[in-house]
């Protein structure tokens, strides 16, 4: 990810637009989740559980 530098633009602006962007682009989720390698099995587990999870709380409203 890169942001140029507009001419007269603050150094302020141009972070937030570089913020801006990543969140756009949806980046940090992404390198959150390859901080650590999971395992297949593991996420498939992982993905079941919050199934569960979510099927619980419908059921309950």
């Amino acid at each position: 990810m890169s942001v140029d530098l507009r001419p007269g633009e603050s150094q302020e602006s141009l972070l937030k637009r570089f913020r801006k962007s990543v969140a756009e682009a949806r980046i940090l989720p992404i390198v959150r989740q390859k901080r650590w390698f999971t395992s297949k099995s593991e996420v498939r587990r992982i993905k079941q559980q919050k199934a569960i999870r979510k099927a619980r709380r419908t059921q309950r409203r």
